[in-house]
């Protein structure tokens, strides 16, 4: 079997996804009939995700939606890290694009692709979950969670406008928990992510990956057509963000000096100078 059926790394220089290689040596693909598990395992950066590995995922919902043998997918990470958001510092070996100067960059995301994926998701959350990571187990059909997961949407803190966070969290928690939730950058444990009803099953830490391999043999106990059917009314439901929004903040002086304080561990300097201090938000 070659190194892309199997989906470990193929030799040579970074390269695109193919078969079940995902383009990136931080995500592993595992068959386990019927279904397909996805490992975010990069602990030298706290799964901590590059663009390449944002796609990655992008790119093995798609895989596991076009093939007869697998039923579904289940992502989790390594560790006490699920997924906590984008790979700000970018020291990583999978730049096989310059998504950056690439034309349509952003559609590297999962979110929306997960939303519509054929065959269903479910995100083991096995600790930290923050940032692009909450959005990933948002966006998939069934989060399962551990005891031990934190829960945080730390854009603001970054000065990111992310308006795919407002367009979703109003839905599922309401405007007042939204304001609270991205106004403040605080952390929720899981108990509290379950009251506010951001999450729909909280496990003990040891029976994650069994409780959520259950959810996937529930879920596909339902007729898959029916099923297509609820999932595109739920979508409409949550509707588009504004991504002109979300681009046009990433362009601006307030993100550069969001970003550039976390990698320097400080206080940004919006932050009135009484309140600063030598630590990342």
């Amino acid at each position: 079997m070659s190194d892309a059926a199997n989906g470990s790394a193929p030799s040579g220089a970074p390269r695109p996804p193919e078969g079940d290689w995902l383009g990136t040596p931080y995500l592993r693909f595992e068959r386990r009939p019927p279904f397909a598990h996805l490992t975010v395992d990069r602990p030298e950066a706290r799964n901590a995700l590059t663009q390449a590995m944002y796609f990655g995922i992008r790119y093995a919902v798609r895989r596991v939606d076009a093939d007869p043998d697998l039923a579904g997918l289940l992502i989790t990470g390594t560790g006490d890290v699920f997924i906590p958001g984008g790979d700000l510092g970018k020291q990583a070996v999978d730049k096989w694009a310059d998504f950056n100067a690439a034309p349509g960059a952003f559609d590297v995301l999962p979110f929306d692709v997960l939303r519509q994926s054929v065959k269903p998701v479910v995100s083991a959350v096995n600790g930290i979950c923050q940032g692009g990571g909450l959005l990933i187990a948002m966006c998939s059909d069934l989060a399962v969670v551990s005891e031990r997961a934190t829960f945080r949407v730390p854009e603001l803190l970054r000065g990111i406008s992310d308006t795919y966070y407002a367009q979703l969290l109003v839905r599922l928690i309401g405007p007042v928990r939204t304001r609270d939730l991205m106004f403040t950058g605080r952390r929720l444990t899981a108990a509290e992510a379950l009251e506010w009803g951001l999450v729909s099953r909280v496990v003990p830490h040891d029976e994650l990956a069994g409780a959520a391999t259950d959810a996937l043999i529930q879920i596909v106990q339902t007729a898959p057509e029916a099923r297509r059917d609820i999932k595109r009314v739920l979508d409409q439901y949550v509707g588009l963000q504004d991504r002109i929004a979300f681009f046009d903040s990433l362009q601006r002086p307030e993100s550069r000096e969001g970003f550039a304080a976390f990698i320097e561990k400080r206080s940004p300097n919006w932050v009135p100078e009484a309140l600063r201090r030598d630590a990342r938000a």
